[in-house]
Formats: structure tokens, sequence, C-alpha cells
């Protein structure tokens, strides 16, 4: 029988052909994906699984890069997407304004006011990824010191291994040699902060201890800190405890350094709560309003993984930075074509919605008990370290292979046989299923993964 694809005519493997003749592929080197034909091609999905041209099923082990929240084909936010698509698909919010764009602000900002009360976030910029959250909200914060007469402000502190997207900005602020190296010709200086492997007492201590003199030596020249909150995901799974973040946040706003907190990855329950900030707190009290973050970067599940879209919140004192004449230039000159696309925004309502009708929060604590339980069951043989913090997790393997012999990246090509597709970051295999995967899916998950070791590693 015919494959269900868009064109039942299409062979699949003329559809892996064309691939490999023209598309060029992500964070991929080319001739390793030509090495690995035929390419794993997915046409459709159903639930927490992902279905290829050949119609064999894969359990959606990264939630499609980290996006999806309550599985693919969701009948509330496929009808949410549909009514609007009867409405309008997009218009544009210079010099205009559109409907599901000022519900989806208003949404945002009350879920802010449930789950982060101190922060005060008040207003919505919406972009078009996490990495463009992230350069909207550099932008702001250089902006906004500048217009207050900071003008020895002018650069930004961030962690070590930090990884906050692909845009100049956004990679400037990164620290990962592996992605950034290549283009520091093109980047500006970033203060980087120690960054603990574990969240360790002694470890983070002595973090905090030469953070502290680095804020201490460059804080009048910061306009912002950024930082991933809890979990440093690109870096492998790096986990930081909540006190840990809550002193090197308030130290850097003492400084007088807005905080830039990206929940780009950590948002939308993937820690076990709304916001990974939520577990963090308020902030130590300073010169600055409110308890921080003073902007908040949202994308990945903002939609429930449906459509790119991106949010930058602030709070009303960074908005207010930007007030005056328009002679006065103290405009925010930032945009882009899709900023607020009306389907977008749907999806992202409807996913809300989802939310609230699964009480999928209230059904976490379980489902990460159960991909903890089922991590415990993988070999210590194979397994030098298990990272964990609520459905954001990654088996680091024990090996003594060379470098080049990428274990890890063999492991996720086996476990597929085993059906399930997870990815690799050096030699962790990570693990961020959708938030709707069961407890009894979660352990097949894990299961699959634990099988693709075995043939990789005996």
């Amino acid at each position: 029988m015919p494959v269900a694809t868009h064109d039942p005519a299409i062979d699949p493997t003329q559809l892996e052909a064309w691939d490999l003749a023209h598309l060029w592929h992500p964070f991929t080197q080319q001739d390793e994906w030509e090495a690995d034909a035929p390419p794993l091609v997915i046409d459709r999905a159903e639930g927490v699984e992902l279905i290829d041209v050949h119609g064999r099923r894969y359990l959606d082990g990264v939630s499609s890069l980290w996006t999806n929240v309550h599985g693919h084909r969701v009948p509330r936010i496929d009808a949410a997407v549909r009514a609007q698509l009867d409405r309008v698909a997009h218009s544009t919010l210079l010099g205009l304004a559109g409907t599901p764009s000022i519900l989806l602000a208003r949404r945002l900002v009350e879920l802010a006011e449930r789950h982060l009360p101190h922060a005060g976030l008040s207003r919505v910029f919406y972009s078009d990824s996490g990495s463009t959250a992230v350069e909207v909200a550099l932008k702001m914060a250089f902006q906004w010191q500048q217009q207050r007469g900071q003008t020895s402000r002018t650069r930004f502190a961030a962690l070590d291994q930090a990884y906050h997207g692909d845009t100049i900005g956004s990679v400037s602020v990164g620290g990962i040699d592996l992605f950034h190296a290549i283009y520091r010709p093109m980047l500006f200086d970033a203060v980087r902060l120690p960054s603990p492997e574990r969240a360790e007492p002694e470890e983070e201590a002595a973090c905090l201890a030469r953070a502290e003199a680095l804020l201490a030596a460059h804080g009048p020249t910061l306009a912002a800190v950024v930082v991933e909150p809890l979990v440093q995901g690109a870096a492998g799974m790096r986990m930081h405890s909540p006190a840990f973040l809550r002193r090197l946040l308030s130290l850097a706003r003492a400084q007088g350094a807005l905080v830039v907190v990206d929940e780009v990855a950590t948002g939308f329950g993937r820690t076990g709560s709304m916001f990974a900030m939520e577990q963090v707190g308020p902030l130590d009290p300073c010169a600055l309003p409110g308890g921080g973050p003073d902007l908040l970067c949202l994308a990945k599940g903002l939609t429930g993984g449906y459509l790119p879209l991106a949010a930058t919140m602030v709070g009303e004192h960074v908005f207010d930075g930007f007030r005056g004449p328009y002679t006065d230039l103290r405009t925010l000159f930032h945009g882009h074509t899709y900023t607020g696309n009306p389907l977008g925004c749907a999806a992202a309502l409807g996913s809300l919605e989802q939310f609230d009708q699964d009480r999928l929060l209230d059904r976490l604590p379980g489902r990460i008990a159960a991909l903890g339980q089922a991590m415990a069951t993988v070999p210590d043989r194979h397994v030098a370290e298990r990272r964990q913090r609520g459905l954001m997790a990654g088996l680091l393997l024990r090996h003594d292979r060379p470098p080049r012999d990428r274990v890890a990246h063999r492991v996720c090509m086996a476990t597929r046989r085993h059906g399930a597709i997870v990815r690799p970051l050096g030699d962790l295999v990570v693990l961020v299923p959708p938030l709707a995967m069961d407890e009894p899916t979660l352990a097949r998950l894990v299961a699959a993964v634990a099988a693709g070791i075995a043939d990789v590693l005996g």
C-alpha cells in the first residue's frame, strides 16, 4: 500500500534520495549524514510516537528537539490552529495589533503572576525562536542601560559552557567551543562566570566565590547577566541547585546588572514546575525593582511543539525605560516579519489550555520518578553518571574508546532499531521526552536506550 505522505505517488526511497541531494541539515556533518544513509524521514506522528515514510514507529525521546509537551496531534491544539486558519494566518504587528497575540500576551502575564509573582513580568515581545528571544533580551538590556545614563554598561556576563542560541548575540554569550569557537572573530566578548558541573555544595561554593570576584571586578561595565536556570542543557545536562542560582543572580543584580533568564529549554514544565525559576524563588532585594528575573526568554514548549514562536517577557521597569517622544529615539528598533504570528499564538493558547485541562503539572512528579527509576536499571558498567532534573535527563556513557569513535552517536543510531529516537551530546545520551509520556512508556523508552547501549558496548 502507498505510504500516506503529502503525495502518495512519491516513493519513500525517492524522498530519501532528494534529502541527500538537496537538504543541508542543522548541526550535521554532511559526510557523516551520507555515510548513515538512508536518512530517517518522518512522515507523521501519533501521541508520543513519530512514524517514518515506511510506517515504522519510534518513541519521540527528545520531544522533537525539546519542544513537544503534550504529544503530537493533540485535538485541542489542532482545533485551535484550524480555527485560526479560518480567520487569518498572518498579519503584521508593525503598526497593527492582532487578536491571538493580545490574548496570548495576557495569558502569559497571568501565568507569570501565578508562578513568578515576585518578578513583576508584565510585557511580552514576540519573536520566532529561542535564539531570537535571547537576542531581543540582549538588545533590550543594553539599550535600557544606555538610556538611563549607564553608558559604561556595555558588556554581558554568562556561565561557562552556556548555550543560548545561534544568532550572533546569543552565540556571543554562549560558551561551548565546539559550537562557538569558529565564530569568535565575529562576536563580542562576555564575562565568563564559572559553572559547576554538578549540584554539589563544595563545587558550587567554589564557583560562587570566583563569580563574586568577577562580578565585583566587572560589575560597573555589565548591562546584564544571562543564565539557563538549573539545567545547562547543551552543555551536557549540567545541573545547578536553586540556592546556587539564587545567590549568583542576587550578586549580579546587586552590581546593577539586569538578570536575563533563558527558559527556552527549561520552561513549560520541563524541570517539574511551570518555570525553573519557580524553584529558585525571589532574588535578594537591591536597587532594581522586583525580585527578578528582569527579562524572561521563552520558546520551544511555548506552542506545545507545534509552530515556531518565542516571547521575551520584561518587567514594567524595563518597558518604561523605552518611553519618550519619538524624537528621543528611545524606541526598541527590533522586529520580525512573523512577530506574533496568529497561528503560532493560537497553538500556544491551545497548549496552555491543555496544561490546565490535563492538570499536567500535577502528573509530573510520578513521571519524573518513573524516568529516574528506569534510568537506574541501565547497568553501571555502561553508565558513569545519571543526570536528571524533571524530564530533562541524560546517561553519561562509561567506555574507554577514543572520541573519534563517537560512541554516544552510535548508541543513538542503534536505539532507533529498538523503536526510539534520542540524541547525543558528547558521551551523553540525552532523554527529554514529552511531558505527556506516561510511566510505562517512559520505561519503554529507557529500555530501548539500554538495548542500544548493549548493541554498541556489549
